[in-house]
């Protein structure tokens, strides 16, 4: 999940260097973008390095020296990943509102990260590791008992399969806010549409925080081990991240739309269809069909008593 985020990221940031609105900022900012670029590397190295360590040290053998050794590895990873947002996040907002709001913006997008990566996990982890040691010895005691439901390991291993599907779009979608803004046609948009884009940027961001904390989750609270209480997180950090990634799609759209025709009534009321229709799709037919099944499932119930 983090080396997907990463590669897309460092693909923009390549890009953003021969972009014309790159060579219009200012030097420290050029400076930042490549400070950027190099923490990300980092991240990049520290994220693909357990993979080398597997096969060379281990030679393909799982360990508990491997297990050990990814955590710390996947953890130090997120910490430059976090710099790299709330440095990109800086000269984004100073190209169009200055350097103050730019450093704010930046100190508060690196903070919400760092929040979702490592305090929320070191908190829930001194919370979670006597209930952790519980459960596992629980678990010991009954041994596998074969059912009709799915296993839990089978159930992690789809929530984050399904992560994993979401988060490459909103990667691309991060990587095309940030380097469209170095374009000539942006500094040609009207000042309403910069600030829907803006908005769109920090709402597609925190989708993509969002999606990446299932794996700092795991590691850091849960040890790594598979549990009931992970596969209800993930899968509510999951639903999480998908409501601001549709308002930032639909408001990247918003802005094209706008371009295009040059009517924001139309743009607007085009836009809100599609998010509706992303609602709905995503959650308002999941709902109804949730609610139909757990309605038969009741009815169903009592006949096979009687």
């Amino acid at each position: 999940m983090l080396v997907l985020g990463s590669q897309i990221l460092v693909g923009f940031e390549y890009r953003s260097a021969f972009e014309p609105g790159f060579a219009r900022l200012p030097p420290h900012a050029q400076y930042l973008k490549l400070v950027s670029l190099g923490i990300m590397l980092i991240a990049i190295m520290l994220i693909m390095w357990p993979s080398a360590f597997h096969q060379i040290v281990e030679g393909g053998e799982d360990s508990e020296r491997l297990h050990r050794f990814t955590t710390r590895m996947l953890c130090w990873a997120l910490l430059p990943f976090a710099l790299g947002f709330g440095m990109d996040t800086f000269v984004a907002i100073e190209k169009q509102h200055g350097y103050t709001p730019g450093l704010l913006a930046a100190f508060g997008m690196s903070a919400l990260a760092l929040f979702f990566w490592y305090g929320l996990e070191l908190w829930r982890r001194a919370q979670r590791t006597p209930e952790i040691e519980k459960e596992k010895a629980m678990s010991e005691a009954k041994g596998e008992k074969a059912d009709d439901k799915t296993r839990i390991e089978d159930k992690i291993k789809h929530v984050l399969t399904e992560a994993r599907t979401v988060l490459p779009g909103a990667q691309a979608l991060l990587g095309f806010a940030f380097i469209s803004m170095f374009a000539d046609a942006f500094d040609k948009l009207p000042a309403s549409s910069k600030t829907v884009h803006l908005v769109s940027l920090a709402l597609v961001a925190l989708s993509t925080i969002l999606l990446m904390t299932p794996a700092a989750y795991h590691r850091i609270v849960e040890q790594g081990e598979e549990t009931e209480h992970f596969h209800r997180f993930a899968s509510h950090v999951l639903l999480a991240a998908m409501i601001p990634l549709a308002l930032g799609i639909t408001a990247d759209f918003y802005i094209v739309l706008r371009k295009v025709t040059d009517s924001i009534l139309l743009s607007a009321i085009i836009a809100a269809l599609l998010l509706i229709a992303f609602y709905g799709l995503w959650f308002g037919y999941t709902l109804y069909r949730r609610a139909h099944h757990t309605h038969a499932a009741t009815q169903s119930a009592p006949a096979a008593a009687d």
